[in-house]
Order: C-alpha cells, then sequence, then structure tokens
C-alpha cells in the first residue's frame, strides 16, 4: 500500500506532515461536524457492548495466576543457524520415548496400573522391582516428556503400590520393613514426582507421612532414637525398626546372596554360601543374623535422608531439614570417633560395634557383607549431598571424603591399575579391585573441588573416560565419567554418541518386549525393569549438566532445569533443544536451539533442579560487542525467534537458596507450607 493510506505503515520515525495526514486531520473532520459527531457516538457505544460481551472476563482464578508468575529478566537470543546434529537426536529422543513406553506399559500392566503377573509373592522383597520398572517416568516429563507420561506414570505407581499392599510387602502406602538400599530404589520413583507435579495434594500428603516414619518421638513406628541420632534397626518402615527375621522374610532372596560372601565368617555350621538354599542350613545363617545384624544403625540408612529432604521441599518446614543435618552430623562423628574410619555398625546404645563384637565392620551392608565398599560410598554420598543441598554448607562432603580417604591410604598397583580394598574382615583389608569410577565423578561434581578432582585422579586414570564404551546399567549412571570429560573439554564426540547410543538401547528393548513370549509364571520379580525402554541418562546429563542421579535413592543434583513459559510446565518447550558444553566453579556454558522455522519459543531457566543455586550473569556468545544481562535471580527467561541457535556463558553461585519443589509460577517457593 501507499504509506499515505496505510494506516499501519506508519512507524515512530514518520515525517510529522504524514502523520497529520493520514491520522490527526481525518479525526479532526470527524469530531468537529455536528453530524458525524452523533454518528460516532453511536458507534463508539455499540463498539463498547461489542467488546464487554465477546472479550473473556478475567476470573479469580487467572487474576491469582496471573500475581503467582513473577517478572523475570528476559535474554534474547539473536544469532540463527540450522539446527546442530545434536539438537536434532535431542529432539528426536525426547519425542519417540513417549510411544515406546506406551507399547511397554500396554503389553505388561492391566488398566488399574498393576502389572500382569502372579496372584502371590511372599517374603520382604519386591515392591521395590515393581516401583523400579516405571520409576524414571515421572523424570521424563520433568525433561520435557510428552505430557501423557505424567499422568500415566501417577496411576502405575498407585497400581503398583495397591499390588504389593496385597502381596504383603507394603502397609500403609510403604514399604512395611527393607533396609534403605531398596527402599532407595523404591522411593527414586516417589521423589520424581516431586519434580513433576508438586501441587498434588497425594503427593504432598505421602511425602509428609512417609518422611514422619523417621522423625521419632513417643509411639510406633519406632524407627529413629532422636536423642541418640540412629536407626535402630537396618531392616524399617511402615512397620517400625525390624529386629527379628524369619525365614519367610528372605525366602525370595535366599538364592541370590548364595551368590556373595557368607556375612561371617564363623557361623556354626555353616561351610559356604550355598547353605543359604540348604532348608537344614540356613537358620543358622539367620539367627547369626538377627544376634549381630539387626539391632542398631548402619551407613545404608543414610540414604533416608532423601525422604526427608524430600518432604523439606514440599513445605519448607524446620523439622525435616533439621532432621537430615543432625543425622549426617552423627555419622560424621561416628567417623571421628573411629580414628577416620566409617564404622558400619552402631549399638542400641550408640556405641560402635556394639553388637558386632566390639567390632567396627561387619554390619549389614556394611564393609564385609555383601557389597562392602560400594555402599559405604553410596549411602555417605547421598547423605553428605542432602545435607549439603539443605544447608548450603560444603563440609558435610567430608563424610564421603573419609571413605574416598581410607581407598586412598590402602591403594595399591597392579597390572598398572589402581585397585582398593573393598571389603574389611577378621584379616583386614581384601578384595581389590578398581574403585567404582562414577562416585567420583558423582564427588567431584557436588563439591567442584579441586583437592576431590586430585582425589580422582589419585583413584584411576582418566584416559579411559575420553571415549565412550556404552553399556547400560541398572541404575543408567554408567558413564558419568565419559561426560565429566565432556564438560572439561576433553571428549567432545561425547554428546552425539551418548544420545545415539541411549537410542539404540531403547530400540534393544523394545525388539525384546515384542519378542516376549513368556508368561507370567516364568517371569521373575525383575523382568520388567529389564526392559523399561525410556532411556535418560544422556538427556539428563546433557540437558542438565550433570551426572545422572545415584540409583539406589540419590536425589537428582543438577546445574539448570527448565521450564515451558507457554504451556506452564516443567522441562524443554517444543522445538527447543539443549546442552550444557562445559562446567566451572563458575558457572556453565549452555548452547541453545530452537528448531522450529517459523515460530519463536520462550524457555524459563532455573539455577540448579530445585532452584538452590542464583544466576549472576549471562552473556550471549558472539564475537562482537561482549555484553552482558545481571540476573542475580533463580530463574531467567530465554527468548527463541525462529531457527535461533546461540551460546550462553552463565555465571552461578551454588547452594545460595533453600531448595524447593516450587516452580516459578508458583505463590512462594513451597506448593505446600503446611500439613492441614
Amino acid at each position: 500500500m501507499n504509506a499515505d493510506t496505510d494506516l499501519f505503515a506508519i512507524g515512530d520515525s514518520a515525517p510529522l506532515s504524514l502523520v497529520w495526514r493520514t491520522h490527526a486531520y481525518p479525526l479532526l473532520l470527524l469530531f468537529t461536524n455536528p453530524t458525524m459527531r452523533f454518528v460516532m457516538n453511536k458507534v463508539l457505544v455499540f463498539a463498547c457492548l461489542v467488546c464487554l460481551t465477546s472479550v473473556p472476563r478475567r476470573t479469580a482464578a487467572d487474576e491469582a495466576a496471573q500475581s503467582k508468575t513473577p517478572e523475570l529478566k528476559t535474554v534474547l537470543i539473536w544469532t540463527k543457524d540450522v539446527p546442530p546434529d545434536w539438537a536434532i537426536w535431542e529432539r528426536h529422543l525426547l519425542d519417540q520415548l513417549y510411544p515406546a513406553a506406551r507399547e511397554f506399559v500396554e503389553k505388561y500392566t492391566r488398566p488399574d496400573g498393576s502389572i500382569i503377573w502372579r496372584e502371590t509373592w511372599p517374603g520382604m522383597d519386591g515392591s521395590d522391582d515393581g516401583y523400579e520398572s516405571f520409576y524414571n517416568f515421572p523424570l521424563y516429563y520433568a525433561l520435557g516428556g510428552h505430557e501423557g507420561i505424567q499422568p500415566l506414570a501417577e496411576k502405575l505407581w498407585d497400581g503398583v503400590t495397591r499390588q504389593f499392599t496385597a502381596y504383603g510387602q507394603i502397609h500403609d502406602e510403604f514399604d512395611a520393613h527393607y533396609d534403605w538400599m531398596h527402599h532407595g530404589e523404591s522411593y527414586t520413583y516417589f521423589y520424581f514426582f516431586g519434580l513433576a507435579n508438586p501441587t498434588s495434594p497425594k503427593h504432598q500428603s505421602r511425602a509428609f507421612k512417609f518422611a514422619n516414619l523417621y522423625l521419632g518421638g513417643e509411639g510406633p513406628p519406632a524407627n529413629y532414637d532422636p536423642e541418640l541420632k540412629l536407626i535402630r534397626s537396618p531392616l524399617n518402615g511402615s512397620r517400625g525398626a525390624h529386629f527379628t527375621n524369619t525365614e519367610e522374610d528372605w525366602v525370595t532372596h535366599r538364592p541370590i546372596l548364595a551368590n556373595y560372601p557368607l556375612p561371617f565368617e564363623d557361623i556354626p555350621g555353616i561351610r559356604s554360601s550355598a547353605d543359604w538354599n540348604d532348608d537344614a542350613r540356613f537358620p543358622h545363617i539367620l539367627e547369626a543374623i538377627n544376634e549381630r545384624m539387626m539391632r542398631g544403625d548402619v551407613p545404608l540408612n543414610l540414604t533416608s535422608t532423601s525422604l526427608l529432604a524430600n518432604a523439606f521441599m514440599y513445605s519448607g518446614e524446620e523439622e525435616y531439614r533439621q532432621w537430615v543435618l543432625d543425622y549426617v552430623r552423627a555419622w560424621i562423628q561416628r567417623v571421628h570417633d573411629n580414628d577416620g574410619i566409617l564404622p558400619d555398625n552402631v549399638g542400641l546404645s550408640g556405641k560402635i560395634g556394639e553388637h558386632m563384637r566390639g567390632n567396627w565392620w561387619g554390619g549389614y551392608y556394611g564393609w564385609q557383607w555383601p557389597h562392602g565398599l560400594f555402599n559405604q560410598v553410596e549411602s555417605t554420598t547421598i547423605g553428605a549431598a542432602n545435607a549439603y543441598l539443605v544447608s548450603g554448607d560444603a563440609s558435610y562432603l567430608e563424610l564421603p571424603r573419609s571413605v574416598l580417604d581410607v581407598a586412598i591410604r590402602h591403594a595399591r598397583k597392579e597390572n598398572g591399575q589402581v585397585v582398593v580394598p573393598h571389603r574389611h574382615g577378621n584379616d583386614g583389608w581384601y578384595d581389590y579391585r578398581p574403585f567404582p569410577p562414577k562416585y567420583l565423578a558423582q564427588m567431584y561434581f557436588m563439591s567442584r573441588a579441586d583437592e576431590d578432582w586430585e582425589r580422582l585422579t589419585r583413584l584411576m586414570g582418566t584416559e579411559q573416560w575420553k571415549t565412550l564404551q556404552y553399556s547400560k546399567g541398572k541404575g543408567d549412571s554408567q558413564h558419568a565419567g565419559p561426560w565429566l570429560m565432556y564438560v572439561r573439554g576433553e571428549n567432545d564426540a561425547y554428546p552425539m554418541q551418548i544420545l545415539q547410543a541411549g537410542y539404540r538401547e531403547t530400540l534393544a528393548r523394545l525388539q525384546r518386549i515384542r519378542q516376549d513370549t513368556t508368561t507370567p509364571a516364568e517371569q521373575d520379580v525383575h523382568h520388567w525393569q529389564k526392559l523399561n525402554p525410556v532411556v535418560l541418562e544422556g538427556l539428563v546429563q546433557l540437558t542438565l549438566g550433570a551426572p545422572n542421579h545415584i540409583y539406589h535413592g540419590g536425589l537428582l543434583h543438577t546445574s539448570v532445569r527448565y521450564f515451558d513459559q507457554e504451556k506452564r510446565r516443567p522441562g524443554l518447550p517444543p522445538d527447543v533443544a539443549a546442552l550444557v558444553e562445559r562446567l566451572t566453579p563458575g558457572g556453565i556454558r549452555l548452547s541453545l536451539a530452537n528448531l522450529h522455522s517459523s515460530e519463536k519459543r520462550r524457555v524459563i531457566l532455573q539455577a540448579g533442579m530445585f532452584g538452590e543455586h542464583e544466576f549472576t550473569r549471562v552473556r550471549q556468545v558472539v564475537h562482537y560487542p561482549y555484553q552482558f544481562d545481571q540476573i542475580d535471580a533463580r530463574r531467567f527467561v530465554v527468548e527463541l525467534p525462529p531457527n535461533a541457535v546461540g551460546r550462553l556463558e552463565i555465571g552461578i553461585k551454588r547452594f545460595a537458596h533453600p531448595p524447593t519443589y516450587a516452580f516459578p509460577w508458583h505463590a512462594t517457593d513451597y506448593p505446600m507450607s503446611s500439613r492441614d
């Protein structure tokens, strides 16, 4: 159109004469002519009526929702390019996992969410395996997965809970009695609901009910002694501390434990681990376990701190936070009292070795049986990380460091490789093997301290981490080392390799699902967890800038997370891909891409999975000019025009805020601040 007649062509820089000709002069004619004034009055009245009837009225809920959304600073990525290969693969994986999950669920579960399996299942073991089969579904949703996965995840949780309640393992929605290695496997699923749907009253009430099992005080269940700061048995749960095992408790676990060393070397009448399966000899093993192992605390119970931290992040209530700190401090004191070595058993009076003939070793899931070192480093890392999370105090990391330092003191070289003792018994340290590498990466990620990098390099070489040798572990966290090399700038091929390896694993599992002709009678309790096609390790590492969580009950600690501002849900918006490329003590380097060719996207970035960190400033990496935005907040918005591809350098002040499950648009830091 001609600029003189096109009203929408007038810009801020239009000449004053042009504005007069096209806008002011016609309006002056309208309001100086009497006839025109009468007509215009009628038109204006009619227009007002139309507006009142056609514009949607803002409800109280709309006003409340608007008031809950704080003003966030916006950073624009203005550089554009074709989508990088990693971005295309990342979006492909996010999109394809949902149909894979649906196919898996449709084959193996009933409409009510229970697993198609047997009518009865004895013993104390098993509910963890039911939950493990679908444990990462809420996490997939929180990453930006299909919105249908979240209600499916909730249905499956409820279905497994009802099913294993009927079997006898679960009482009042929580496992009746079991150890925290297996509790941890179960409740990782539950913690992920806080990342996916924290305002659910059902999740909130369960979080408080479960945590309250461990607060102690008067009346059952007596799991915790608040005076001595100890959990009263290695087996605990909704029915309280479990001091006496029965043959029924272990009936399904005996064949598995026959593959491990004996819990004690001096059990009368016991010749070898094969006696777990000997009905005449097994009672002697059970008697020794009940006499020596079942009364008092063990390091494995540190994993319970995730349950209490989970309740704190729903409520902000101090009693949950303080419990975590008190319990971790109690174990730090026990290390101090035992000459710097983590003891694996504490009696009901608080004395180390009280029921273990004075020995600091020999406890349930301790230094000798069944796994040794692995359980000690895992549980102390989980406990210390949770204490660091809720307090911001890095000194709690001294607890797992004490385990690492014991390994370093006794390390030696065999065939050119550093090996450390994994067990301790009557004859001292033994069972020399390489240190479990992923825990070294976890420790360095939490601390970013030079001293932990030095521990890592002393216990193992990093050269093997500069290439990816993929193998799917049970916990989907086997490749923390190669990822760590990537974010340190020494393994640039890693993003494409881990994304493609994860997708190949998903396809392989789908193939096994389609070829599976076993019947419920032929399926053991681990059958479905081996087939779950939702493989997330690569997505977690690349998008969140973190190793995947410790499988046996660890929370997912990350550098960053994302929210879809338009859909008001967690995760990356459609068409958006993210890659944390570098990790330093002071921040991250993050690439973002909008794969859509004609629509912009807006993504909210949050500092830390639980908003525990704070962004300081952010700069878009371009040659010129060097400009940055000062953020000084937990969250900010990135606007991505069509085809936007850019890189941000983001400063982060770590552990600057109390952690919370609250989303950016929630009214307060805590979706529910009381338990009424």
